[in-house]
């Protein structure tokens, strides 16, 4: 099942999209009762309400419609850093990194886990907006997001992917220049518009365990092409690792972090610019396609 939020006669509503993503049906009048954000459409579905299946052709989508599938998620978006080996190697080389201090420590051996602010979400078709003074350095980094569906404390490993509701797509923009200024990386990458997410959540049934091609390209060129078989930390470990600290809710969002052929990985490095095109797409779920826009 495909849920998204799409804006109808000026209004956000959830919808229930086909498989082939051409048509929908509002759970308004698919599922009445149930809530209309997305948070809480998780909450009740996991308390055992349900979406009946679709009957007739229902309406076509237009893709300009739609907005992310989960704008105000419960807290800020827990997202994983360097959790691919060849991007972990990229980017303690790029001298950007200040979290390792030698080649030997470029591959973490336990999940770095940080946080980037909700109100950065933006839609799968936004444009991501270059703020004056935070343009200098931006990178594009698409990445798979896992929705959490029952929440729970100390997690196990083996019972993990039993929490998860589905999986979606997000490009963690950074600014590089605030991230090597700040050592950290919440300023970089928590601007305003700097987490285009979408088109929609594709439930966990359909997607199941078998790895996931990720892919980005600027401009038509393709930039990252990699396997979420490649992770080093997965999923269960990710739930297993976040949860043992605090309880995970329906509707948090962890970013499993991006593969190698960011920005920093060139030499010099190739950051975004204005008018550049960005399009991240992971197969099972689809693409997300944002252009490069002057703010403020």
């Amino acid at each position: 099942m495909r849920l998204a939020m799409l804006l109808i006669e000026g209004a956000p509503q959830p919808v229930r999209v086909d498989a082939e993503g051409q048509r929908y049906w509002p759970l308004a009048t698919l599922a009445p009762g149930l809530p209309a954000d997305m948070a809480g459409l998780i909450a009740a579905l996991v308390g055992g309400a349900a979406i009946p299946e679709p009957t007739g052709p229902g309406q076509v989508l237009s893709e300009e419609n739609l907005l992310a599938p989960l704008p105000n998620p419960p807290r800020n978006i827990f997202c994983v850093g360097k959790n691919y080996h060849a991007h972990a190697k990229e980017f303690a080389g790029s001298g950007y990194d200040s979290s390792s201090t030698s080649a030997a420590d470029a591959v973490p051996k336990a999940p770095i886990i940080f946080s980037k602010p909700f109100t950065s979400i933006s839609g799968p078709w936004d444009d991501i907006p270059l703020w004056p003074g935070l343009d200098q350095g931006v990178d594009y980094e698409a990445e798979l997001a896992v929705v959490i569906g029952q929440g729970g404390r100390a997690i196990a490993r083996q019972d993990a992917l039993r929490h998860v509701f589905g999986y979606t797509i997000v490009n963690d923009v950074t600014a590089r220049d605030l991230q090597g200024t700040h050592k950290q990386w919440l300023l970089g990458k928590g601007i305003d518009g700097f987490c285009p997410m979408g088109p929609w959540i594709v439930t966990a049934d359909e997607i199941g365990e078998r790895p996931l091609r990720i892919t980005c390209q600027v401009n038509g060129e393709a930039r990252q092409d990699a396997s979420t078989a490649d992770l080093i930390f997965d999923v269960p470990e990710l739930i297993e690792t976040i949860s043992r600290s605090m309880a995970l809710l329906p509707g948090d969002i962890i970013a499993t972090g991006t593969p190698e052929g960011v920005g920093i990985g060139f030499k010099p490095p190739r950051f975004l610019r204005e008018g550049d095109v960005v399009e991240c797409a992971i197969e099972g779920i689809g693409r997300i396609r944002n252009r490069l826009r002057r703010a403020g």
